[in-house]
């Protein structure tokens, strides 16, 4: 089974987490993609989303779902999204489409965040995919220096050769070469490094359920505490 027929295939059995009446949180990425083409038989059950990303956003009002600014909404009864690694605690890296802020911005309102991806992205260790971190651009270059001390290789995307620029008017770094045995203390340190907006591990805010696409079919994965 193709990659694109697993991403496929997860994105329709995280319908059944979708609660009529409810406004649930939307991701961004590929698998997110397949989401929203999905949701779109099933738009009028709900009153709306909330969006990671603009074009997130876009999709969403391409298929008639409102979409609701984050302020408007208390508390969302779901959060969907992919992740670029996933572990067996559901801990994640994420932050490949550049949308990391506004994803944990958003699985921070949510009562349940269910995470969809194929069996690539299952690993044993965060660590393997280059870890995303949204940065300040003054700071790029000290805090390059900080994530060596650390044994890892930090880059600057680029997009069209110039630095790439998210939603929130910010660069990306992309740090290789980390092995990230405890996720919930380097989450923490990182995020208090000055200049850095978001790191892209999602252990404070980890996955409660993870739906694994493999060639076998679904695996519903349910995370304890």
């Amino acid at each position: 089974m193709s990659p694109d027929a697993l991403k496929a295939l997860v994105a329709r059995a995280a319908l059944a987490y979708v609660e009529p009446g409810e406004i649930i949180g939307v991701g961004t990425g590929s698998t997110v993609n397949c989401f929203i083409d999905a949701l779109a038989t099933v738009r009028d059950r709900i009153p709306g989303a909330v969006s990671s990303s603009v074009a997130t956003t876009q999709r969403l009002r391409a298929i008639g779902v409102p979409v609701f600014d984050a302020n408007e909404v208390e508390t969302l009864s779901v959060y969907i999204d992919g992740a670029d690694e996933i572990d067996p605690r559901g801990y994640m890296i994420k932050g490949g489409g550049a949308a990391l802020t506004r994803e944990k911005i958003v699985a921070a309102q949510a009562r349940r965040f269910v995470c969809i991806a194929d069996q690539s992205k299952w690993v044993s260790t965060l660590g393997r995919f280059p870890l995303p971190v949204e940065v300040i651009p003054m700071a790029t270059q000290r805090l390059m220096r900080q994530f060596a001390a650390l044994g890892g290789q930090a880059r600057l995307r680029l997009k069209d050769g110039q630095p790439l620029v998210t939603d929130n008017g910010q660069h990306i770094l992309d740090v290789h070469g980390l092995t990230i045995d405890d996720p919930l203390a380097f989450e923490s340190m990182v995020n208090n490094w000055p200049g850095v907006v978001t790191v892209g591990v999602f252990a404070h805010q980890r996955a409660h359920v993870c739906l694994l696409g493999t060639p076998e079919g679904v695996r519903t994965i349910a995370f304890e505490g």
